[in-house]
């Protein structure tokens, strides 16, 4: 694979690709094929019409796939063992009685989402959406467990929204490098826009789909316990259970931060290395399941086989979840080794548009055709630096290339990416109605980010 050069071009490529994505959704819609056996098929048939090596060919598959789950398997795993510990306990219960008694049964899909918009500042997307879980489940059974997207929705798009434009998350972060943009000019417009785009593409966009699509409540960590504890948890101490992953993980990405901003130094300084290590999300959510094992187990005076089999519970639905997830993210590996995105960034560079426009159409083309959101910002970014530096723009103006190359790599997630099937599994949709709901979703997102940073531009 090393010596092996891709010599289709850009618009072969883009026929494979269309083509492959055609097949996934022909297999999964039309002939009701399960989703994983159609990504392994698909990614194996598609390496070989890209001209991948045939001795490359299951490496490639292998590793895109256990890359894929080396990160989303402990996350997945991880979070429903916490949150089957929290809706367990009856402390989900608690906590989605509260919010419902200060919000109001109306206002409770906005309070799950601006709360999700704070944890998603320094939790990771598919991380901070695992931990909210048992919450958004449990204040929609509470309103009669039938329109789970009226509250899953706005708290999915507040973590893609953070993640996305928000320092200091790595896509943003990497592109701010790479443009040589302010990095606390880039978080400060970054919180700016975040707001607007989540209350209209989440939060409006939720109530809109809750209409069309009436979907119940998962059982993603196990069955329901009809004996809710006569004793459960207090409301402060859910708090602090949701609270625990998100302070360590906040160190983490807040040390990334100070890294990137030259304040500390992760090389050289040992401490800053063991917190980040704590603070990593697997790590994280390792320590907060064993505390919740602790604090709410032994609360109903479980322990030992009791707790096990409790914990037991959560894995089992969450497998096909997350062999679904890593077969997503195989499929978008064999299309980045194929090279489109190498193939596409050469017949984009001369486009010949404006800077701010190439970037953003850059981005979505390298997205749609890849899936994998971060390649398509950190590939744009490298791609148009050169003609950023050169071109004698603001620090504001810069600000808004970089945000705009952002809401580029946000749009239309569909089947070659693996968040697409980690949202529509986890809130057991299936592909059509995936389709119709988060690729809109995400397509809605970058759109109205994208008019928010052109007007940064235009006033830079």
């Amino acid at each position: 694979m090393e010596d092996w050069t891709q010599t289709l071009g850009a618009g072969p490529l883009l026929g494979i690709a269309a083509g492959a994505i055609a097949l996934i959704l022909v297999l999964v819609i039309r002939f009701k094929v399960h989703a994983f056996l159609t990504l392994v098929l698909v990614s194996l048939v598609t390496a070989f019409a890209a001209g991948i090596p045939a001795s490359g060919i299951v490496t490639t598959l292998v590793t895109s796939f256990g890359t894929t789950l080396g990160s989303v398997a402990l996350l997945i795993g991880l979070g429903a063992m916490l949150g089957k510990m929290i809706e367990h306990s009856g402390g989900a219960r608690v906590l989605a009685d509260k919010l419902v008694d200060v919000f109001g049964e109306r206002r409770a899909p906005f309070a799950l989402g601006l709360a999700s918009l704070i944890m998603g500042f320094p939790i990771f997307f598919d991380a901070g959406l695992i931990v909210m879980l048992p919450i958004i489940f449990a204040v929609a059974r509470r309103m009669g467990g039938t329109n789970v997207l009226l509250y899953g929705i706005p708290a999915a798009t507040a973590f893609s929204v953070m993640h996305v434009f928000v320092p200091p998350h790595p896509g943003p972060v990497a592109a701010t490098e790479l443009y040589g943009a302010n990095i606390g000019l880039v978080l400060l417009v970054g919180l700016l826009i975040a707001f607007p785009v989540w209350y209209v593409t989440g939060y409006l966009w939720g109530k809109f789909v809750a209409t069309k699509y009436i979907l119940p409540v998962p059982a993603l960590f196990g069955a329901v316990d009809e004996d809710q504890p006569v004793n459960p948890p207090k409301f402060s101490t859910v708090v602090g259970m949701l609270l625990l992953p998100l302070v360590l993980i906040f160190m983490n990405t807040g040390l990334d931060f100070l890294d990137a901003a030259g304040v500390v130094d992760a090389e050289q300084q040992t401490w800053v290395q063991v917190l980040t290590v704590i603070g990593s999300s697997p790590v994280a959510l390792l320590i907060s399941v064993l505390v919740a094992t602790a604090v709410l187990g032994h609360r109903r005076g479980e322990n030992g086989t009791a707790l096990e089999k409790v914990l037991d519970s959560a894995l089992g639905p969450v497998c096909s979840v997350i062999l679904i997830t890593g077969a997503g993210g195989m499929f978008g590996g064999v299309l980045r080794a194929s090279g489109i995105g190498d193939a596409l960034s050469d017949s984009l560079a001369s486009i010949g548009l404006p800077i701010i426009l190439a970037a953003y159409i850059i981005a979505v083309i390298l997205r749609v055709a890849q899936g994998s959101a971060t390649v398509a910002l950190v590939t744009t970014a490298g791609l148009m630096a050169p003609a950023v530096v050169a071109g004698g723009f603001s620090p504001l103006e810069i600000v808004a290339i970089t945000l705009a190359s952002a809401a580029g790599s946000v749009f239309a997630s569909h089947v070659n990416d693996s968040g697409f099937w980690l949202v529509g599994r986890l809130m057991g949709m299936d592909v059509k109605t995936t389709l119709k709901t988060w690729t809109v979703q995400q397509s809605l997102e970058s759109v109205a980010g994208f008019g928010l940073t052109l007007l940064v531009f235009w006033l830079g």
